[in-house]
C-alpha cells in the first residue's frame, strides 16, 4: 500500500515499537502504508528520557524502503546541544532532521549544517515555546513540528492548547508561498487526527496509536488508514468552511 499522492502524511514514531524487532517493525509499518518513519532521539538532558543513536538509524535504514524506493527517516532531535549530532545522522541516513531552538546556541547555524549535509530541515516548538521563534529562519525552514505532548515519553495524552497554535502556524506558513510541512507529535490518534488536520497540520508523527497491538496483531494497516481517513476528513471540513465564509 502507498500513499505518496495524498496531502496527509503519516509517520509512526518508533518510540512505541517493539526494540527487539525494530527492522521488522519498520518493514511492516511501511508496508501498511506509512509515508515516513519518525526516529526519536533523546538524551536525558534536554529531555528525561534516553533511545536511541546514529547507529540504531543506520541499522534501520535499509529497513526503509517501498518497492526499492527509501522512505524517508525523520529524526527528531531531542538533545542538548545539538550540532555534534547532526552530521552523525546525516551519515547514518536521516532524510530530515529536526531539533529545538533551545537546543541550539545559533539555530541559523544549525538549520545551514542539516541542509548543508542534503538533509531537510525542521525545527521543533515545544508546547510552551512561542512561534516568533520562526521570524527569522522559516523561510530556511523545510518543516515545523509542533509538539502537542512535552517532549519525553510516549503515550501522552494531547494538549489541546496546540490547536489555536497549529493554525495560526498553518497561516504563517501559507504566507511564505513555501512548501514547509506542518507536522504535529504528542497524543494524536484517529480520535482527535480530524481536528489536528483541520487546525492545518499535514503531517501526523503517532507513535502507540499505531503499534499497540504488537507486529504480530497485523492492525498497523487499520491504524494508519484510520488515521489517515480522519485526518482528510478534518482537511476537508476546513476547506468547506474556508469556502463559506469566501461567499
Amino acid at each position: 500500500m502507498t500513499s505518496a499522492s495524498t496531502p496527509i502524511r503519516i509517520a509512526p514514531s518508533l518510540l512505541s515499537a517493539d526494540f527487539a524487532r525494530l527492522g521488522e517493525e519498520v518493514t511492516a509499518v511501511i508496508a501498511a502504508g506509512a509515508d515516513m518513519i519518525h526516529f526519536d532521539v533523546m538524551d536525558n538532558h534536554y529531555v528525561p528520557n534516553l533511545t536511541i543513536g546514529p547507529l540504531v538509524c543506520e541499522a534501520i535504514k535499509p529497513y526503509a524502503v517501498r518497492n526499492g524506493v527509501p522512505v524517508p527517516i525523520d529524526v527528531h532531535l531531542m538533545v542538548k546541544p545539538v550540532d555534534a549530532l547532526i552530521p552523525m545522522f546525516i551519515k547514518a541516513g536521516a532524510s530530515i532532521i529536526s531539533f529545538h531552538p533551545e537546543a541550539s546556541e545559533h539555530v541559523d547555524r544549525s538549520i545551514q549544517l542539516i541542509k548543508a549535509g542534503g538533509a531537510k530541515a525542521g525545527l521543533v516548538l515545544n508546547p510552551a515555546t512561542p512561534l516568533n521563534v520562526l521570524d527569522h529562519v522559516i523561510e530556511a525552514l523545510d518543516l515545523v513540528l509542533i509538539m502537542s505532548v512535552n517532549p519525553g515519553f510516549g503515550g501522552q495524552s494531547f494538549i489541546e492548547s496546540a490547536l489555536p497554535k497549529i493554525a495560526l502556524l498553518r497561516e504563517r506558513i501559507d504566507r511564505t508561498g513555501r512548501q514547509i510541512w506542518l507536522e504535529v507529535d504528542g497524543g494524536v490518534k484517529p480520535a482527535n487526527a480530524a481536528r489536528i488536520a483541520a487546525a492545518g497540520a499535514d503531517t501526523l508523527v503517532a507513535g502507540s496509536a499505531v503499534f499497540t497491538g504488537g507486529l504480530a496483531g497485523g492492525v498497523y494497516a487499520q491504524a494508519i488508514d484510520a488515521l489517515r481517513s480522519q485526518a482528510l476528513s478534518g482537511q476537508s471540513q476546513a476547506r468547506q468552511n474556508l469556502l463559506s465564509q469566501a461567499r
